[in-house]
């Protein structure tokens, strides 16, 4: 296959999709001109049916004319050959054989007449059972298509409104956070402060001495110094052989 006979393919495929495609879009609404058409055609059966019947009648009241009118001979002929007159009589026999032949024949058209009414009169009832049928089935269709669209658009709304409250959700979130960081940042802000405010008050009332627990070096020496000077009593010169008083430490005094 050449590379064009491919293309002309490609188009042929391209043009059949898209005509399907077509199809199916605006498949109720061909439906509905299918139907219309088929009404019509129904309407048109429905003339030609009317026809053939008026035929039939036409050919029916002709046969019957002609059955009068060899009934009427037969009875011309009872009375001729009474009267002896063959002559006569042959030619009115003549005359009924002739009608035999003629009503053998409108006898068959309107036996065929009435064949055909009765067909076209059947086939007249089952489209229309057919029509009437297709047409339920069609508006079926047309109320489950308005019954689909309905819940599309439902659900369309429906999923529409999950979205607005998944993002006024996640908006409450971040607003929560932002209003959690903001409380920290206050409480934080008030330690500073209150810090930042008392430091300097504990320090002047350590160094006056009114805050409990506040040792300094110089207190520490002081204390220990005064221990000191009163386990130690005044150095004095012993008797020969003593020895000076030994020093008690300040530990094993406050020991003891």
């Amino acid at each position: 296959m050449s590379i064009l006979e491919k293309i002309l393919t490609l188009f042929r495929g391209a043009a059949t999709e898209a005509g399907q495609s077509i199809v199916d879009k605006n498949a109720v609404r061909i439906l509905d001109q299918e139907i219309r058409d088929a009404q019509n055609e129904s309407v048109r059966a429905r003339d030609e049916l009317a026809r053939l019947m008026a035929q039939q009648r036409l050919a029916g009241d002709k046969l019957q004319a002609r059955q009068d009118k060899k009934a009427e001979y037969e009875g011309h002929i009872a009375k001729l050959l009474a009267a002896n007159d063959q002559n006569l009589a042959r030619e009115v026999a003549a005359k009924v054989a002739q009608l035999e032949s003629e009503l053998a024949a409108e006898q068959k058209d309107c036996d065929n007449l009435a064949g055909a009414v009765a067909k076209m009169h059947d086939a007249i009832k089952s489209a229309d059972r057919r029509i009437t049928g297709l047409q339920q089935q069609v508006d079926q269709v047309k109320v489950n298509e308005s019954v689909l669209r309905s819940q599309s658009a439902i659900a369309a709304r429906h999923s529409g409104q999950n979205a607005k409250l998944r993002t006024a959700l996640d908006s409450l979130e971040r607003l929560k956070a932002q209003q959690a960081e903001r409380g920290a940042q206050i409480e934080a802000a008030d330690a500073l402060a209150k810090n930042d405010g008392d430091g300097d008050l504990e320090a002047r009332l350590a160094k006056a001495g009114l805050v409990a627990g506040s040792v300094s070096a110089d207190d520490v020496l002081a204390r220990y110094q005064k221990v000191t000077a009163t386990v130690e009593p005044p150095a004095q010169l012993g008797a020969p052989g003593e020895s000076p008083a030994q020093t008690v430490p300040a530990e094993k005094v406050k020991a003891n």
